[in-house]
């Protein structure tokens, strides 16, 4: 046991280093400020501009703390999805999770309860009604198939995606551009207190998936096995399940859909630290916060006049890969 907490210390270490480079590598880059400018005020306390000070603590520090938490909630709901489907291409975008969400959010904007905790609630209403649909869809007399989940969760996917067109297409409301904007990954207009109540949402579905997490290595081993073990499979699996749900809902009912990042990061980290998931989860969260803000660094400094979504730049990453590896898992 000492040796896999040293082990956790050491990984979680270097990946807040690298969280923290991430962090400040937001701040200081932007289309408004010099990085020279940002540097000297953080170093020197002197400012060159009066609003600089505004800018960094008022836009670019909520906007990088909303990317790391939406980074680290759809990172760890990946790797939650794979362990408990034991599919290395489960995934809350792909499966159509994200896409439920969307859908209750919206229709909670749309009947105006965009106020805290209309819209939340709806998301969750929303994801839980897709991960049990798909969950139906691809179950057997044996149990989940693989080939069937991930058929179940494209298709699902693609009509969710119909029914946001379809919603959206019927409207009048007048913030119709700005919800098609949120659809695509949004992180541009965030707002501190939000993003609190967000991370308030968020830190015990971290803490309790945490302490689940030796639970999840067992269960790649199979129900069968886990419940030998003696195990409440049942238990464990729903506790993960409406966790998971929740953090994912809740990111997308602020941050729109943010495609793949739980395919990547997840992949990437067992890649570099091996399988057992006590190791993982702490990884994914600070890795996936990093991977999120370098994202959306990419998704600002890209176009010359500005921004692009940062969905777009995750989809862009993530797509590529995800064809990959669906094509090594046919071998």
């Amino acid at each position: 046991m000492p040796e896999l907490l040293k082990r956790i210390c050491m990984v979680s270490v270097c990946l807040l280093i690298l969280l923290v480079f991430a962090g400040l590598l937001g701040i200081s880059l932007g289309s408004s400020q010099r990085m020279q400018s940002v540097l000297q005020y953080f170093f020197t306390g002197k400012e060159e501009n009066a609003m600089l000070a505004d800018i960094l603590w008022r836009i670019r520090l909520p906007r990088v703390l909303l990317a790391a938490l939406a980074g680290a909630v759809l990172s760890l709901g990946g790797l939650v999805f794979q362990a408990l489907l034991r599919n290395p291409l489960a995934e809350p975008y792909i499966l159509g999770i994200s896409g439920g969400s969307a859908i209750g959010a919206i229709i909670a904007i749309l009947m105006g309860l965009a106020r805290f905790p209309g819209v939340c609630l709806c998301a969750f209403a929303g994801s839980l009604c897709i991960l049990l649909l798909v969950l139906l869809m691809s179950s057997g007399k044996s149990g989940l198939k693989k080939d069937s989940l991930l058929l179940s969760g494209v298709m699902i996917n693609a009509f969710c995606s119909s029914v946001i067109t379809f919603l959206l297409s019927v409207s009048q409301d007048t913030r119709i551009h700005n919800i098609l904007f949120w659809l695509m990954g949004d992180l541009s207009l965030p707002d501190m207190k939000q993003t609190g109540i967000l991370a308030l949402m968020v830190l015990p579905c971290f803490i309790v998936i945490f302490a689940l997490s030796h639970r999840m290595n067992i269960l790649l081993l199979g129900k069968e096995m886990a419940q030998t073990l003696g195990m409440n499979t049942r238990a464990v699996m729903l506790i993960l399940l409406v966790c998971t749900s929740l953090m994912v809902s809740a990111t997308v009912s602020y941050c729109g859909l943010l495609g793949f990042v739980g395919l990547v990061m997840p992949h990437l980290l067992r890649l570099l630290l091996g399988p057992d998931h006590r190791v993982l989860v702490p990884a994914c969260i600070l890795g996936g916060g990093a991977y999120m803000i370098f994202c959306d660094i990419l998704a600002r400094i890209l176009p010359e006049q500005g921004e692009m979504p940062t969905g777009v730049i995750t989809a862009l990453i993530g797509a590529p890969l995800f064809i990959f590896l669906l094509r090594r898992s046919k071998k």
